[in-house]
């Protein structure tokens, strides 16, 4: 007998009770298994019965819940697909595999809102007093070609912004479909129990600011996994640490959950209710106005620092137009990106009152040793300039919309052990700190 037919033997010998009505079939396959005893008939017939009836059980609920649960899935990404990826005049694909839509400045994300339904983006505001071009550790030439997709020697036309193209792939990958593009909801006054965020920062509070610059260090640090990320930004802050909190943030991160890879990216975010409902990062939602065709946000940004050799850093400037009131940002010497209308805020529409810069990770352990995700180099702040990460040239806009050096800056670790910060002050970079770490070590366990 053929191995083949051996195993059809017992296929039916496991189906006992087909057996016992047809005793033929089972005499058919005397000579290929031992017969089995009643006993033995008695019990698999049991465990035949609790698998059919599991089996029913699972399928009448794959039947009536997950085709169902799977259909409005399916249909929310559609719509958020179409709603978020606008017609494009070009597209561009990047090197590393990135695509950028080409979309008319006006039909943009950001004139989803209501109340900019039918405009066009402002005019240049009058910048801060006191601007000048800053040393740097790498030539100023990389100006807006400071990210991988201007590689492929392609730009947008006039009128049109490069809008990173949300894929089916980045939704499928979110950990809530529906918070897609979005922040945790934490405290700003952070303790170690604040959802799992770290951070190392030095920051100033309690006067009037209307504005905040500084130059910072870029690096590739490694993410432990997919629900971490690792950032270095400016926060600009208004409000209290309520439910009412207003933000607006830039800066660079890695988060392989939002771009599916490791790459350091240039972001910028904004909330007017502490992360609750309001805000997002980029252009995922109604919000920040994009006004120039040169800089992708949420595009690689390349070159990178790396250890003991060649530094780089970009400058980013926030502040408020004293005339028309909205918040906008810079990069580099003179390059606008756009704005954060001022209808977008309630404490933020007048000033703010604290302004932050430095790093952020997610520890996703909620137990056992800590994350190995890396803050800015991986390198503890005492490892100095080359090897850790740093902010240099720190400054803040005054009602006067005057650049001003900090006063009083102070710094903060929630875990020191694993991330630090050291600040410090010289004629060339000012205001300065060294921060970041490895996360997990000997004294991080």
């Amino acid at each position: 007998m053929t191995e083949s037919d051996k195993n059809q033997c017992r296929q039916r010998q496991r189906v006992v009770l087909e057996e016992e009505s047809n005793p033929s079939r089972m005499a058919s396959c005397s000579n290929c298994c031992p017969k089995i005893s009643p006993i033995i008939h008695i019990f698999v017939f049991f465990l035949f019965f609790i698998a059919q009836s599991q089996s029913q059980s699972f399928n009448a609920t794959n039947q009536n819940l997950r085709p169902q649960n799977l259909s409005k899935k399916l249909k929310y990404i559609s719509d958020y697909l179409m709603k978020i990826n606008k017609p494009a005049v070009k597209t561009i694909k990047s090197p590393d595999g990135d695509i950028f839509d080409c979309v008319l400045t006006h039909q943009q994300p950001a004139f989803d809102h209501p109340l900019l339904k039918g405009q066009m983006p402002m005019d240049p505001p009058e910048r801060p007093k006191g601007l000048r071009t800053t040393t740097t550790t790498t030539s100023d030439t990389f100006s807006e070609n400071f990210q991988t997709w201007t590689q492929s020697d392609e730009s947008c036309p006039e009128n049109t912004i490069p809008v990173r193209r949300t894929t089916e792939q980045d939704l499928l990958r979110a950990s809530s479909i529906r918070r897609f593009g979005r922040k945790i909801r934490r405290p700003i006054r952070r303790d170690s129990s604040s959802n799992g965020h770290e951070h190392a920062v030095g920051y100033v509070s309690g006067d009037q600011y209307y504005g905040a610059k500084a130059s910072i260090n870029v690096w590739a640090p490694r993410v432990a996994n997919k629900y971490e990320f690792s950032l270095s930004q400016m926060w600009v802050i208004g409000g209290s640490f309520g439910d009412d909190l207003n933000t607006i943030e830039a800066g660079w991160q890695v988060s392989p959950e939002i771009y599916g890879d490791n790459y350091p990216r240039f972001f910028t975010y904004w909330t007017s209710d502490a992360y609750q409902a309001t805000g997002c990062y980029n252009l995922l939602c109604s919000g920040f106005v994009q006004t120039n065709n040169r800089i992708a946000i949420g595009a690689a940004i390349s070159p990178t620092s790396s250890y003991n050799g060649g530094q780089f850093d970009i400058s980013l400037l926030i502040w408020k137009d004293p005339k028309h009131g909205n918040w906008w940002l810079e990069f580099g010497n003179g390059v606008l990106v756009g704005y954060w209308p001022t209808f977008l805020f309630t404490h933020l529409r007048d000033r703010a009152n604290m302004v932050q810069f430095g790093g952020e990770i997610v520890n996703s352990r909620s137990s056992g040793s800590h994350t190995s995700t890396q803050m800015g180099s991986g390198h503890f702040a005492r490892e100095g300039f080359g090897k850790a990460s740093y902010f240099r040239n720190l400054q803040v806009v005054d009602w006067d919309n005057s650049l001003i050096p900090l006063s009083n800056l102070r710094v903060l670790a929630d875990h020191s052990n694993c991330y630090d910060i050291r600040g410090g002050i010289n004629r060339v970079w000012g205001n300065y700190f060294y921060y970041g770490g490895p996360g997990r070590n000997s004294r991080c366990p």
